[in-house]
Order: structure tokens, then C-alpha cells, then sequence
């Protein structure tokens, strides 16, 4: 059954609040609650839906973020030069043929051409970047969040895989990134040596090594047997080679390990062969791995491939295939979230997966519970790979006799009826803000790192101020600071961490207006949406008034007003009210004849109706859900009543983006007809790195054409509308001249 977009952007709500969760286990408390596989399944997920729905991509999605961000870390936080990516992932020989296909394409090669690749290894450890300068090691930092990671040079001076010179010469400045991990064998002595003084056991050599590696105490490190395997580089005043394979033979040569099964594929089935290699030898390997790693050899085709939102198109990451176990259902929890929705949690016995334990699996929803006949004590077939979901493939016990589970009726917070829309598969608590659960939620929401991000309002804190009432909507966070002794009643001994609180919250009294918008929690309006918005808007304001246009509140207050509404149900509404021809021939010469006059205001605002929707519709990624979703969001008095009440406590600035120096930033391009030296998505992404917007369609919004041979009808449109059209020529030396 084909999905809805409802429901597409349901599950893509779903599927980015529940990465996240895990991103921050994994990343910033190295505790994660799945495995890297199971992992890989709800991203591999989300990558099918985004692919399938481009206009849902939210701006809190997986697929544009790196890493976790760095927060309450006892080490320093460094600003990587060059940003540390992630790697697209790939589950099949497929899907790598689909690779260097795109590859060709981007490239606008020949689709016999050859495009040599580099393969290795993919290893189960820690990202970290390694600076030198002028040969010597001065700085060492996590990933992070790819943008800013922790400063760890005191803990790799006693990684003995990590030089602090380097040998022979070597560039100015050159950084080495590759894996901090921990060999098997060193991780079962460690976990043999915690369990006989008594302490807690790491879960797998992955978390060892991000463990042993962020400790403030570099000592405690330098007690742990890390190592270190070096798979790219990142900033460089110089690269010593030409290609992938090259650079990473010098980098070898100055002493810094790289992976001995690294080779060069001149072809997809070399690429494939080199991977079930990998996989054989993959037992016996000394250290954990999950994959194979593809990159493209030659720099001079990395650097025009570029980078996609996290990734790079030059790479990708091969992950071998699913492993399974069995486990029974011992209880199946409701939760209620920010929108009301009730997702079902089946409570695993726990289950060791590939060195993880696993005691929780989403089950989705109502229906996805009928399909496999799950109830409570039922024993199950767990997949924990990314080519599968849900998490649960089979029910072995379907057939016992047992009655089915009841899925509820009621929300289990506030006990409003729950039910599920016409067309959707979720069911949702009716209850609204009177839930205590949707209320919180919201409220966690609202000040979430995505959004408003207010220092101290963490989840406890939030509960317990809806608990003694201090705050019930976000307007009256910004009201705590007229109700600091009520404060005190958080605790005991809280008068700094009170103190604190108001100071972050005067500190968001000018919040970014994307963020703003994203902490409201609009169905369907995410972090990358929000932004979009607001690029478009400027100001929370306009945004509203082009929201209600589009409504049509201008068409129905002046019908309303002239007492029209109603009158007829079977024309649209401006043939209902256009005069007759007797009429408008007795008042040719007196445009203030009433009739004339209420003609031409409704006409007026129907004109204003259309172009708003208009406006609405031509905005990159903004499609009919989230038109709806903004349209329901505004007609809702109560909403509209939260929305002037918090805009009567913050101020938030107009929402303007710095862009790069170039003649084209800030501004809409399209590009039509075919291009000769470049792909449409090479030209696509040199314009969004010049700062501008690229727009598949002519409009009055748009600035700049730039026209190949055998543009077409968008020549004609631009011309008419005044817009300029330039050749690729001329758009490549724009792209030469650009800082």
C-alpha cells in the first residue's frame, strides 16, 4: 500500500527524535541503548522516506546533522577548520553500482568510463582529527557534531599509534583523521580486569575506546590500550599527492598507521569482491569492524563532487549484512508524545546482539502491531540490520493461543479518547493542551536544543515547573523571573541554579526566528523547514499574514462583512458576486455604487488569496503538508492566542542569513537547457556554495537564468518577466571570481 504523506511525515517525526536520542547516547555519554546496526535501520529508513518525500525533509533530520554536539564536557570544545563528515551507508552491490553511477553522472563522464576507487576497512571506533604543524602534533579533537568537537591532545600523547613528530618532511599544516579504538583482545583483558575490581563493564570495544579517550584525567587514558588507524585528513596548507591512495602512502610513510587492507578497485566488481574479502577475513581482524569504506581516488574529482548536507558524494560506506536473535515481549508501554501521538514500546527480555543489549524496540503503531500478531509474552525475531523495518521481522509465536492485544483507546495520560484520523495510521490522543503529556512535551520542545536551547530548562525541570504550575504554556517561561521565590521550591539550596535559569532566559528574549518557529512544534514544520520559512518571511509577522491570506481570512472578512456569506453554495464565491451586466451597464459612471464596490474588494482579496498561496507553494521543500499544517495551525484560535502571547515576551530579529561574498548570494537561480562542462547537480551545488537558492522553475522571484543549448520555454518566461539569462560561460566565471 502506497503511504500518505501524512503518514510519511509522522514516521520522519518520528524517526528524527529517535536518532537524536540515540546520537546523544552514542556520541556525548558513549552509552548506546542499540546497535550500530539497529541504528543504521532507522537512518537507512529515513534516508527511503526523504527520497521518496523531499518536500517532508525536516531541519531536525538525520541526514543533515554529524555526530552529536558537544555539551557539559569536562574538555575543551575545538572549531574543526574543515568540517568532519559522516559517510553515506550502502547495504547491497547494488546500491554500490548505484554509487559510481551517480558518480559518473555528477561528473558527466561517460558511462563507460573508468572511476578508480580506494576501499578499506570500515573500524568500529572513535572519530578523531590529529593537527600538525610544521610536523609536529599540536592539537587532537573528537568530531563532535562535525563542526565542533572536545580537545583530547592531552589524552592521544599516550596513544602509541599516534607520533607526536612526524617522520620526513611534512606540510605546514596538515591534519590526520582517522579511529582511536581498542583491540579485541585488550578490550576482553579491560572488561576482565573492571569486573574483578567490581565496576561497571564497557559494552564493546567501541565505547571502551570513546570512554578511555574523553577522560578529563589523561592518566586514566594513558592506562587504557588505545589505538589508532589514520583513514583521511582534513585542513592542509599542502597534500602530498594527487589522489586518495597517494596521500594515504605518505601519511604511512610519516608513521601513523593506516589500514593494510587498503587497496585500489578499478571497477564495481572489484569494489564487491574486495568487500566479501574483507568479510571473510573479518573474524580474525584484531579489531571490530562493519563495513568496507569506498572513495573516490582522484582529489581533483573529490573536490568537484563536493559535499552533499553530511556527507561527501566521493564516499560511501559499504555495512555488512543483518544479524538476528530471538527474545520474548514482556510488556508493551504506551507513550504519548509532543503531538499527541500514542506509540507502542515493546519491552524486550533483555538480548545480546553483536556485543549489545537490547531491551526496547519501537513497535510504530496500532498497525504495525495487527501485521505481526504481537501480545505480551509473545517470542520474536529481532533484526538489528539496516535493510529492514521495523526492528521486529517475525512473530514465532503467533499462532498460540492467546488474546490479541487491545490497543488503547484512551490516552493513558489524561484519559481523553484517542483515535486515528481518516487516511492515517496513528492514533492520537484528543485531548490537545489539556494533555499533561502533549503540554510537557511541548514544553520540552520549546526550549530543546533545536530550539530556543535555554540553558537549564532540562526535562526534570520542566516537569516539575508544570507541576507546581509556574508554567503551563512558553509565553510564562519568560514570566519566571516575577516568580523567583516560587522558584525556590525546585529544591533545596537552588538559589544559583535559579539565578542561572532567569539569566538564560533573558538571554532568549531575542531568540532566531527559525528556532522560534521550530519550538512551537507545528506539525510537520521542522528545524530545516523553520529556516526555509523563515528565509522566505524574514519575520514571525509576515509569515502570519501570508499564512492567513492564503486561509482566504481577507475573503471571508469581507464577505462577512457585506452580509454575503451563504447566499449560494453552488458557484465559487466570486462568481456568486459578480454583477450583472444591467447592473454594471447602469453604474459605468459611478465606481462607488455599492454593488461595484463590493465586487471589486472581493475580487481584491481573492487576488491577495491567490498570490499568497502562490508565495507559500514556491518555496523550496514547503508542499502541500506543511502548507496545511501552517494553515490549521493559524485558523485555531488557541494557537493564535499562544502565538501573540509569546510574541509579546521576545523579540525575535529579522531573520537574515550572512551569505558568501559573490554576486549571487541571497539570490534565485535556475539553470535549464544542457550544460557542457558540468552535471545539473555539479551547477546546483557550485550555486548553493556562492550563497544562492537554486529553483527549478521561472517565477518573479527568480533572478538569473542561466541558459544551455536547448533551453526552451524558460528563456521565453524570464524575457518576459525581465529577468537576466546568461550563458554557462558567463556562470563560470562568476564561479571563478567568487571569494
Amino acid at each position: 500500500m502506497t503511504m500518505s504523506e501524512a503518514d510519511a511525515a509522522n514516521e520522519l517525526m518520528r524517526l528524527a527524535r529517535q536518532i537524536a536520542h540515540h546520537d546523544r547516547l552514542y556520541h556525548a555519554q558513549d552509552a548506546p541503548e542499540i546497535s550500530d546496526a539497529e541504528y543504521d535501520a532507522l537512518v537507512r529508513r529515513n534516508a527511503e522516506l526523504e527520497a521518496a518525500f523531499p518536500h517532508l525533509i525536516r531541519e531536525d533530520s538525520p541526514s543533515r546533522k554529524v555526530g552529536h554536539e558537544v555539551v557539559a564536557s569536562p574538555l575543551g570544545k575545538v572549531t574543526h577548520e574543515v568540517r568532519m563528515m559522516s559517510l553515506d551507508n550502502a547495504f547491497s552491490d547494488e546500491e554500490v553500482e548505484e554509487f559510481v553511477a551517480r558518480v559518473r553522472r555528477f561528473l558527466a563522464l561517460l558511462p563507460d568510463a573508468d572511476v578508480v576507487m580506494t576501499a578499506e576497512d570500515k573500524i568500529d571506533g572513535l572519530s578523531c582529527s590529529l593537527r600538525y604543524e610544521n610536523g609536529r602534533l599540536v592539537r587532537a579533537a573528537t568530531r563532535g557534531d562535525g563542526q565542533v568537537g572536545e580537545d583530547v591532545t592531552a589524552n592521544v600523547a599516550h596513544i602509541r599509534d599516534i607520533p607526536q613528530v612526524l617522520a620526513g618532511d611534512a606540510p605546514a599544516v596538515f591534519e590526520i583523521r582517522g579511529e582511536v579504538y581498542m583491540a579485541k583482545a585488550d578490550f576482553a583483558a579491560l572488561n576482565a580486569a573492571q569486573e574483578e575490581k567490581g565496576e561497571k563493564l564497557f559494552a564493546n570495544p567501541r565505547n571502551a575506546a570513546a570512554g578511555s579517550l574523553r577522560q578529563k584525567d589523561a592518566s586514566v587514558t594513558a592506562s587504557r590500550p588505545l589505538r589508532f588507524l589514520a583513514h583521511g585528513w582534513g585542513a592542509a596548507s599542502a597534500v602530498p599527492g594527487e589522489t586518495q591512495f597517494a596521500v594515504m602512502q605518505q601519511i604511512a610513510a610519516w608513521g601513523v598507521p593506516v589500514s593494510p587492507l587498503l587497496v585500489r578497485c578499478g571497477s564495481v566488481a572489484a569494489m564487491v569482491e574486495h568487500f566479501g574479502a574483507i568479510g571473510t577475513q573479518r573474524p580474525g581482524l584484531p579489531y571490530d569492524i562493519d563495513g568496507v569504506v569506498y572513495k573516490v581516488d582522484r582529489l581533483d574529482w573529490q573536490e568537484r563532487l563536493g559535499f552533499v548536507a553530511k556527507a561527501p558524494r566521493w564516499g560511501l560506506a559499504r555495512k555488512f549484512p543483518a544479524e538476528r536473535a530471538e527474545t520474548v515481549i514482556e510488556a508493551i508501554d504506551i507513550q504519548v508524545g509532543r503531538t499527541g501521538k500514542l506509540t507502542p514500546v515493546g519491552r524486550l527480555r533483555p538480548v545480546l546482539v553483536g556485543g549489545v543489549t537490547v531491551t526496547n524496540v519501537t513497535l510504530h503503531n496500532r498497525d504495525e502491531i495487527g501485521r505481526l500478531g504481537l501480545r505480551v509474552g509473545d517470542r520474536i525475531v529481532l533484526q538489528r540490520a539496516g535493510d529492514v523495518i521495523p526492528q521486529v521481522v517475525d512473530n514465532l509465536t503467533r499462532e498460540e493461543p492467546r488474546e490479541a492485544y487491545q490497543f488503547a483507546d484512551h490516552c493513558p495520560e489524561c484519559q481523553s479518547e484517542a483515535v486515528a484520523e481518516e487516511g492515517e495510521v496513528d492514533v492520537r490522543c484528543t485531548g490537545g493542551l489539556i494533555c499533561p503529556a502533549q503540554r510537557v512535551e511541548r514544553l520540552r520542545h520549546f526550549v530543546s536544543r533545536g530550539a530556543l536551547d535555554i540553558e537549564g530548562l532540562g526535562e526534570k525541570t520542566i516537569r516539575r515547573l508544570f507541576e507546581l504550575k509556574l508554567v503551563r504554556n512558553p509565553a510564562e517561561i519568560f514570566r519566571l523571573n516575577r516568580k523567583r521565590q516560587q522558584l525556590m521550591q525546585l529544591g533545596k539550596d537552588v538559589e544559583t541554579s535559579v539565578s542561572n535559569l532567569l539569566a538564560a532566559i533573558k538571554r532568549s528574549r531575542q531568540p532566531d526566528a527559525a528556532r522560534l518557529l521550530f519550538g512551537l512544534g507545528i506539525r510537520h514544520v521542522g528545524e530545516v523547514t523553520s529556516r526555509e520559512l523563515m528565509k522566505a518571511f524574514v519575520t514571525p509577522d509576515r509569515l502570519r499574514n501570508v499564512v492567513e491570506l492564503a486561509n482566504g481570512s481577507g475573503v471571508r472578512a469581507e464577505t462577512a462583512k457585506r452580509g454575503i456569506v451563504g447566499r449560494s453554495a453552488r458557484r465559487p464565491l466570486i462568481e456568486r458576486h459578480v454583477p450583472s451586466r444591467q447592473v454594471l451597464a447602469k453604474t459605468r459612471r459611478s465606481l462607488r455604487h455599492p454593488i461595484v464596490t463590493r465586487f471589486l474588494r472581493l475580487k481584491a482579496a481573492k487576488a491577495k488569496q491567490i498570490a499568497a498561496q502562490a508565495e507559500l507553494s514556491s518555496i523550496d521543500g514547503i508542499g502541500s503538508v506543511v502548507i496545511g499544517s501552517l494553515s490549521e495551525f493559524f485558523h485555531e484560535q488557541h494557537n493564535v492566542a499562544v502565538w501573540e502571547e509569546l510574541l509579546s515576551e521576545v523579540s525575535p530579529p529579522p531573520y537574515i542569513i550572512d551569505v558568501k561574498e559573490s554576486e549571487v548570494a541571497g539570490k534565485t537561480v535556475v539553470f535549464t537547457g544542457k550544460l557542457e562542462s558540468m552535471s545539473r547537480d555539479e551547477a546546483k551545488a557550485q550555486a548553493e556554495s556562492l550563497g544562492a537558492r537554486v529553483a527549478g522553475s521561472v517565477s518573479a522571484r527568480t533572478d538569473l537564468v542561466v541558459a544551455g543549448p536547448g533551453a526552451g520555454s524558460k528563456i521565453k518566461q524570464a524575457q518576459e518577466l525581465g529577468i537576466s539569462v546568461i550563458t554557462e560561460d558567463q556562470w563560470l566565471q562568476i564561479v571563478s571570481t567568487a571569494k
